[in-house]
């Protein structure tokens, strides 16, 4: 039997306007795949990530097709659940709005889509022990009663990580996720990505060729609101691809399977 493609784009165009935003985008993703979206700021990397949450939907002028987990149309809390989106925004709101909130409270307001978790909210037996063994596979059960205001921005990001596994779900998308990370929790976080990526395909957002991990197995380069080259990692990235994407002068490297590239 033949695999389903989780995403399977076809001439899909975006538009704000008359204005096309994102054009001609191909894409088609496998369960056993491993992708990571490039591009330099402004090529169109989040605008495609609202195409995989739908909130953003094609431009119906085109013709096209765009299947998620084989469907044309979405009960959005179900897509929700199946897709665990991890973008820069949340860590933010939970930031800004939730600074009190417990480590074990981030993580059970996944059930909810809350920014916590108040007093009508409910969680069976088997939810609450899903969200420990969430907190446990991301290795901070340690930090449970730990209020934002006291995390770091590494332990507040891997929260929103077990946030969205509590639903186990079948696709995970990160959205520049080291954004705000020094050093060594970016190294530690990527780890992390690691971990997620040999439980359930991956999807990373990201314009640092550096945090390309092993576990990559798909290249999608975007440039100008469009996928200029797609494949296998070692076909896509390239000297010559990233040259084009980012407009300068690019070598590009591997080694034991990470990538590091230099402006010559």
């Amino acid at each position: 039997m033949e695999k389903q493609p989780v995403i399977d784009f076809e001439n899909v165009f975006v538009s704000y306007g008359l204005t096309d935003i994102l054009h001609d985008i191909n894409l088609k993703i496998y369960p056993d795949e491993n992708w990571a979206i490039l591009g330099a700021n402004g090529s169109g990397k989040s605008t495609l990530l609202k195409l995989f949450s739908n909130d953003l939907y094609p431009n119906a002028r085109h013709p096209y097709k765009k299947l998620i987990f084989g469907k044309e149309r979405q009960d959005i809390f179900e897509l929700k659940n199946k897709i665990g989106i991890i973008t820069n925004d949340l860590h933010y709101k939970f930031e800004t709005r939730s600074p009190s909130v417990k480590a074990i409270d981030v993580v059970l307001s996944g059930y909810h889509s809350a920014l916590g978790v108040f007093k009508h909210h409910e969680f069976s037996k088997e939810q609450l022990l899903q969200a420990e063994k969430a907190m446990d596979f991301l290795e901070i059960s340690n930090i449970s009663e730990k209020k934002v205001c006291e995390m770091s921005t590494g332990q507040l990001r891997r929260c929103i990580v077990a946030r969205s596994l509590v639903h186990t779900p079948e696709l995970f998308v990160l959205d520049e996720p080291t954004t705000g990370l020094d050093i060594k929790s970016r190294t530690a976080f990527i780890k992390t990505i690691q971990k997620l990526a040999k439980k359930v395909p991956v999807v990373l957002i990201t314009h640092d060729v550096s945090e390309i991990f092993p576990e990559i197995t798909h290249v999608a380069l975007m440039f100008n609101g469009t996928i200029f080259k797609k494949g296998p990692i070692a076909d896509v990235l390239t000297s010559e691809n990233l040259s084009v994407v980012f407009d300068a002068d690019i070598s590009v490297e591997c080694k034991d399977g990470s990538y590091y590239c230099k402006i010559n």
